[in-house]
């Protein structure tokens, strides 16, 4: 008999690289206490992606894994009328889950899942216990991102839902102890808030067995692909835009190409190619100086093995200090040195500490230059890249850190809530 059934809710796509990397593996890692586990997933452009057989065959293939599926149409438009049905459908579903299937946990990934188990715990009757698995602030990010007015009527009302989504809930994840100081500052040292309830910092981990099982031929190979033999390369992995700094890393491999003419730049995003590229070009690379390409998350591990350090720089707002990058679990695990910026959750911190890369104090040229000589000493050092990979091991390790952490916060939850 399970220990609980849990019911996830997420706001994105099966197909989505971050419910692949990030939301699927960590409910593998739940199956160890023996959870029962239901995922709710929202399907942009359900009918044209998705047929009967599609559906029926990753039921399958994730009830092979012990994990029950189920999905629900996601509407864009208009934004906040096509959200808020989207949030209707899915307290009626959750509801249902714990009224038929016996869902006594339900685990909201960000605030609108949040939305949906708090509506659903309401109209059960209290019955059921509402996992807030925050991740970031999410009515900053979208001012900081520029997608809302600050203090704006819709920025003010998020507030109000998320100071009633806090109160709602029996338990929080966070990214990052930045995170934690500004909401549960008094967890610190015990694992509980003020009203007894658990909180978990968790950091976005990795599966370090994808990077171990990459190997020196690997190198080799994607850079005889890329015909980067005696180049030096600097990847950048991840979206571009809005908190992104993509003019700012531009420049920083602008100011590396200008060091060492041997320089290439490798972008591996989902974003358009057209939001760096002309950036790039203007700045002097030439097309047998860079590449912005898409690859799929399983083969990142094959691109990251050919860099020799990698890039982040993120928009160092109030928002990003609850954010953990996955990039720097995969640069780590790769044994890549990080060049970085400040003031995004615990990142600049945890370079500094594990000697792993360089932090720019600003976006200029010196301190450009600085890091890239900081980062051409540390990789000259012996064992460095062992070091790198044992950061990730320490801090970000899928299964030590990540799985552990979260089947301890259920336990706790599903305790009587005595510490």
């Amino acid at each position: 008999m399970s220990l609980a059934h849990t019911l996830y809710l997420c706001y994105f796509g099966l197909r989505e690289p971050l419910v692949q990397t990030q939301v699927l593996p960590y409910l593998r890692e739940l199956r160890e206490i023996n959870i029962k586990i239901s995922l709710l997933t929202f399907e942009p452009d359900f009918k044209a992606k998705w047929s009967r057989n599609e559906i029926d065959k990753q039921k399958r293939e994730l009830a092979a894994e012990d994990i029950d599926w189920y999905c629900l149409p996601y509407h864009k438009r208009p934004s906040v009328p096509a959200t808020a049905f989207d949030i209707a459908n899915g307290a009626r579903f959750a509801r249902r889950m714990i009224r038929d299937k016996g869902v006594n946990i339900l685990h909201a990934r960000v605030h609108v899942p949040a939305m949906m188990g708090a509506i659903a715990k309401n109209l059960s009757g209290g019955r059921v216990k509402l996992l807030f698995d925050i991740r970031g602030f999410m009515p900053e990010e979208y001012t900081d991102a520029g997608v809302w007015q600050a203090n704006s009527p819709l920025y003010r009302n998020v507030k109000k839902i998320e100071k009633w989504l806090l109160a709602k809930s029996d338990a929080f994840v966070v990214l990052t102890e930045k995170a934690r100081q500004i909401l549960f500052p008094e967890s610190a040292a015990s694992g509980f808030e003020k009203m007894n309830r658990p909180v978990a910092v968790i950091p976005c981990c990795v599966d370090l067995k994808r990077f171990e099982a990459v190997t020196g031929a690997a190198r080799r190979e994607v850079r005889q692909q890329l015909n980067l033999a005696g180049r030096r390369v600097i990847i950048y992995v991840g979206a571009l835009g809005g908190w992104y700094l993509t003019e700012e890393m531009a420049d920083f491999l602008a100011v590396a190409k200008e060091q060492n003419q041997k320089t290439f730049a490798l972008v591996l995003t989902q974003s358009p190619t057209e939001m760096i590229a002309p950036l790039l070009r203007a700045r002097g690379f030439a097309e047998t100086d860079f590449l912005v390409t898409k690859v799929s998350p399983r083969e990142i591990p094959r691109y990251l093995s050919a860099a020799d350090a990698a890039l982040s720089f993120i928009k160092p707002c109030f928002s990003k200090l609850s954010s953990s990058p996955t990039k720097i679990a995969e640069y780590l695990a790769s044994g890549l040195p990080i060049i970085s910026n400040g003031g995004v959750g615990d990142v600049a911190e945890m370079i500094e500490a594990d000697r792993v890369g360089a932090v720019v104090a600003d976006f200029g040229q010196a301190e450009y230059l600085k890091a890239l000589q900081r980062v051409e000493d540390l990789s000259a050092e012996e064992s460095f890249a062992e070091r790198c990979r044992q950061s990730a091991r320490e801090r970000f390790d899928l299964e030590k850190v990540g799985g552990a952490k979260y089947r301890s916060l259920y336990k706790k939850i599903l305790s009587t809530g005595q510490k």
